[in-house]
């Protein structure tokens, strides 16, 4: 169970102290990429496992080589936008090609120098975020818009998706990983939260674009699986129980919260549109 592992030695990491290095001021996602490299670097001094990074922009920023697993990196800036993110051109989920993907959330202080501490972090299987695993992304083009009709027209699909910060009270300033509720631990984690999410009645399968009205248009069909329940179970480190130091429980916001968490999220990306940051 290496994700377990995993988990502990970033949990040791934040608890011992171990800062994240931003190496320029241009380097606006990366560091904390490096922090988790780290991680799964010293891990190898005790667990013999290898693990590959891809390259930059691709999905996910990490794969194990001996196990079917891999895991995509979010950085979150605090104070800031930490209640969603963005996912450039490919959609949350919990399989890619035949592996299992464990998101890690980190935030950390936002403008704080070159190098600054973890202040939280939840790692969660991609499932918690997106349990489809039927579709599958691809980026369209046409060629024909414009005055002489040779301008190209590229749909690169951005997705932006609620973080666990946006959809669960209980992980601010603590450290968490987030299971399917059927997910095989160890006596190494103790549960502090259990929790549902239930798919929705429609689901989007398309949309429109009317380019001289600047509006877009969902198409809908029923869900086929509306209604299914999805149970996960969030976890600390045992040893953390033994000093009375597991922190809250962890639950899922309201429906109400939740909403006031997406809405306060889409208006920090709007702010972020007026003032020109990507």
């Amino acid at each position: 169970m290496l994700y377990i592992d995993v988990f502990l030695t970033c949990q040791n990491a934040i608890l011992n102290g171990v800062l994240i290095t931003r190496q320029n001021r241009r380097d606006k996602e990366y560091h904390f990429q490096d922090w988790f490299k780290d991680r799964l670097t010293s891990l190898q001094a005790t667990i013999p496992f290898n693990f590959e990074q891809p390259g930059r922009n691709t999905y996910p920023d990490f794969r194990i080589v001996q196990n079917p697993e891999g895991y995509e990196i979010k950085g979150l800036e605090y104070p800031g936008r930490y209640k969603d993110y963005d996912s450039n051109s490919q959609v949350p989920r919990g399989y890619h090609n035949g592996m299992t993907v464990f998101y890690v959330f980190g935030r950390y202080p936002k403008n704080a120098g070159s190098e600054y501490p973890v202040n939280d972090l939840v790692i969660c299987h991609g499932d918690f975020l997106n349990a489809d695993r039927s579709y599958v992304h691809k980026n369209k083009s046409f060629r024909g818009f414009g005055s002489y009709g040779d301008i190209l027209i590229r749909d690169i699909k951005m997705y932006v998706a609620p973080t666990p910060f946006g959809l669960l009270n209980g992980v601010e300033s603590l450290i968490t990983l987030i299971l399917p509720a059927d997910y095989p631990v160890d006596n190494r984690l103790v549960p502090v939260g259990r929790f549902s999410r239930v798919e929705v009645t429609q689901m989007v399968v398309g949309y429109s674009l009317d380019m001289q009205t600047n509006t877009i248009h969902p198409q809908f069909i029923p869900n086929p699986s509306a209604g299914t329940v999805h149970d996960f179970i969030a976890y600390r480190p045992a040893i953390l129980q033994t000093i009375n130091a597991l922190g809250q429980a962890v639950k899922m916001k309201s429906t109400g919260e939740q909403e006031d968490a997406l809405q306060e999220a889409e208006e920090e990306i709007n702010l972020d549109e007026q003032d020109g940051v990507n």
